[in-house]
């Protein structure tokens, strides 16, 4: 079954993620699947993980509680994000099949750009090379008292939440941002951890045509 794509524009957080929910708990069975894409107003994000002590100065940027996984993140200005409608029990795959499925999208996505994207095991998102962002070479194992992300930058995020088997949250690709506000945070919950964007490591791209891009990708991957 195909996905409906819907760009909504800059919009701001919380009527949108209202609207996910509403959405997710309200579709019948036999109602579209879409994937929105928009982008958002500068604000912080708490997944149900989120512990206060990573909120290091969030200043003027608005801090928005959610129900998704995981812990604090970013959106801002420059940043494609994507939230996947998706009725899980009718595409005929799991939770986590899904989110490989997302993260292989964001990685088809970054390799139409020369850069070549990573997982880190546990540790749900897409990671860079610093030094060589296009190096296909695969990561070392995870050694024990190293830090795993040592020479590695974030560039995507994830974060979801399922009911009646139904998606909504899910992934936001960072394009062309003031990366500023990730400092006023330990970005998922990792101390320290880098973030970066396509412009940080050398592309050149339009956030809509990065947006269409991702877009497509999605529902490539999505699609039962």
């Amino acid at each position: 079954m195909s996905v409906l794509l819907k760009n909504l524009g800059r919009v701001p957080y919380e009527p949108t993620a209202l609207a996910m929910q509403q959405h997710a708990e309200s579709r019948g069975s036999d109602a579209d699947d879409e994937i929105w894409l928009c982008e958002h107003p500068p604000v912080f994000t708490q997944g149900l993980a989120g512990r206060a002590d990573h909120l290091l100065m969030p200043g003027d940027i608005p801090v928005v509680q959610t129900n998704r996984g995981g812990q604090v993140t970013y959106h801002g200005p420059g940043q494609v994000v994507a939230y996947p409608l998706i009725d899980l029990r009718r595409a005929g795959y799991f939770v986590k099949e899904y989110v490989f499925r997302l993260e292989q999208a964001l990685l088809k996505t970054l390799e139409v750009y020369g850069v070549t994207g990573h997982r880190v095991s546990g540790a749900p998102g897409i990671y860079v090379r610093l030094d060589d962002p296009g190096s296909h070479a695969a990561l070392p194992p995870p050694q024990p008292g190293t830090d795993p992300f040592a020479g590695l930058g974030k560039i995507a995020a994830l974060g979801i939440k399922v009911t009646r088997h139904c998606t909504y949250h899910g992934v936001a690709l960072n394009v062309t941002m003031d990366l500023e506000p990730y400092r006023r945070i330990n970005p998922c919950g990792y101390a320290g951890l880098a973030t970066v964007d396509l412009a940080s490591v050398g592309v050149q791209a339009e956030r809509d045509e990065v947006a269409r891009l991702l877009g497509d990708k999605l529902a490539t991957w999505l699609a039962s």
